[in-house]
């Protein structure tokens, strides 16, 4: 990747660049507890070693007339030990910094990255070639090494949305003209190919319940870090025949409802999903290859919530949103309103304001947001130096993360708002059920930071 290369966004990043506030950042952190001190020269050796194999992880971040692309930098990274808040702004406008950073601080590593580079498994690569490459230096042998640093199949650039998604055929001239009130109309139904994308899941019309609360002074997140047992919460799970991330988010909305004050009526509580999209379509992109889906509850005044009921819906409906028709479907329009030629010569500002019209009216039909990440997978060489991992997002709204490492299951809670209610009724319900729950809490208050 020379100086003069340059590079499209993928479909995904548009919206993170014209939805990113001070308080949403659109940056998201992956972290390594290690059983030892981590030693900052070590450190920087193996992220010049792990930055060589990332070609998408020397990209800055430019604006154009018409759309962002990235741009080749040769400036190499440093790692720097952590003083900001956690998720704090990375990209810059009009600067040429880089899209992720290194961190450090005692026994912890951290990457945080911005989302318009790449998404969380993308990271996820990153972050553990890295921790290999550190622990590799620091304490194996040369012939453990080699056994260790197995190559990783990767496509650095590929946008596997285009090749998966994008028509050969252009679109027809008469979508040239068509009248920008289709935007508007976004909601209806229609089988034509939309001049911009329904924001909107058809299938969730209800006002859904808004969670409210005392933001915090600085902006920083409240994190909540449950740490569970793995095994024990999948039995949970399988006992109510759904996956692993269905029991969690039937959890997460049933104790939203009984920390709510709408219990008198009802309510209808949603969620945001993530979808590797490597899942169904073949790909070993870095660069951001996922979807979102919405589930939805409704709450019926006069009956008796059922976290069984919850999960059976959600998986009901989960289940018909990931078949792969539906998500060609989805997405096939979202790659037409790239490409479609009208969409093209639109000025990049007027394209800003219109994604974040569409972010907004999204944002109106979301609750809270969940993401699981699955797990960290690490050579049993390096089981001894890397205690446990962690993963959570910057947030405009309530959501949890979730990652899991050997035995351990850690679900992380961030919340724009100070109050944590909604996490208490969530472990205590798990507690009940036997599960044993590890809590910690971040400070977030001015009395709590002065302590």
């Amino acid at each position: 990747m020379n100086e003069r290369e340059w590079y499209r966004l993928d479909n995904a990043s548009n919206i993170f660049l014209a939805a990113q506030n001070e308080i949403d950042t659109k940056v998201f952190r992956l972290s390594a507890e290690m059983t030892e001190k981590v030693e900052p020269e070590l450190l920087q050796m193996a992220l010049n070693k792990t930055y060589e194999e990332y070609t998408l992880f020397h990209s800055t971040l430019r604006r154009g007339y018409f759309w962002y692309y990235l741009e080749s930098s040769e400036v190499n990274p440093r790692v720097k030990l952590e003083t900001d808040p956690p998720v704090s702004p990375i990209y810059q406008s009009g600067r040429r910094n880089f899209l992720f950073r290194v961190l450090y601080r005692e026994n912890s590593i951290h990457l945080e990255i911005f989302h318009a580079l790449t998404d969380g498994t993308g990271a996820l690569w990153f972050f553990e070639d890295l921790l290999m490459e550190y622990v590799s230096l620091k304490h194996l042998e040369s012939e453990e090494h080699s056994d260790l640093k197995t190559k990783r199949e990767k496509e650095n650039l590929e946008d596997s949305f285009n090749r998966y998604f994008k028509k050969e055929s252009r679109l027809a001239f008469d979508q040239l003209t068509r009248p920008f009130k289709t935007f508007f109309k976004a909601g209806e139904e229609s089988s034509d190919v939309k001049f911009f994308p329904r924001p909107l899941e058809q299938q969730i019309d209800k006002k859904v319940y808004q969670i409210k609360g005392t933001k915090t002074a600085d902006h920083r997140p409240r994190i909540v870090d449950v740490h569970l047992p793995l095994k024990k919460t999948l039995e949970l799970a399988r006992a109510e025949e759904v996956s692993l991330t269905i029991y969690l988010t039937a959890l997460y909305v049933l104790s939203v409802y009984m920390t709510s004050k709408k219990q008198s009526k009802e309510t209808t509580i949603s969620v945001s999903i993530p979808i590797n999209l490597r899942q169904f379509f073949p790909s070993v992109t870095v660069r951001n290859f996922f979807s979102t889906t919405k589930v939805a509850y409704t709450f019926k005044e006069d009956e008796e919530p059922s976290l069984s009921h919850i999960c059976q819906e959600l998986d009901q409906q989960f289940q018909k949103k990931i078949e792969k028709d539906a998500l060609e479907s989805r997405l096939q329009k979202l790659i037409d309103f790239e490409f479609n030629p009208a969409a093209r010569i639109i000025l990049r500002p007027i394209k800003d304001f219109i994604l974040k019209v569409v972010n907004r009216l999204n944002n109106r039909k979301i609750t809270v947001a969940m993401s699981n990440l699955g797990r960290a997978d690490l050579p049993d060489q390096m089981i001894p130096y890397v205690k446990d991992f962690k993963f959570y997002t910057s947030v405009i709204r309530p959501q949890f993360c979730v990652i899991s490492y050997q035995e351990h299951l850690n679900v992380t809670f961030t919340s724009p708002y100070i109050e944590t209610n909604i996490v208490q009724w969530f472990v205590r319900y798990l507690t009940q059920k036997g599960v044993e729950a590890t809590v910690d809490v971040n400070k977030v208050t001015r009395e709590e930071l002065k302590e």
